[in-house]
């Protein structure tokens, strides 16, 4: 009978964090790991934010609500027309 790796079925468990742990410092250097996961959370924090920032937006659009730049587009566009009919 064929057995998969325990960390296949699910999370790794201690053995195999220790493995991956061990493996992570030996390829970055004690040094920069820290760094590393500032980063990582940083670039996740960033990307959750831009996702929020869709979701609202389409939810906007769902409610039937214009977002605020677009009407703000179409005011500066109506007033430069009525400058260039002006002059």
């Amino acid at each position: 009978m064929l057995t998969a790796p325990a960390f296949i079925g699910g999370l790794p468990g201690g053995m195999e964090f220790a493995v991956i742990l061990l493996l992570a410092v030996l390829l970055f250097g004690a040094n920069k790991i820290p760094k590393l996961a500032r980063s990582t959370g940083q670039a996740m924090g960033e990307f959750q934010k831009g996702r929020e920032e869709v979701e609202q937006e389409l939810q906007d659009i769902r409610d039937g609500d214009a977002p605020a730049d677009t009407e703000s587009e179409t005011t500066t566009d109506s007033d430069n027309t009525d400058k260039t009919t002006t002059n």
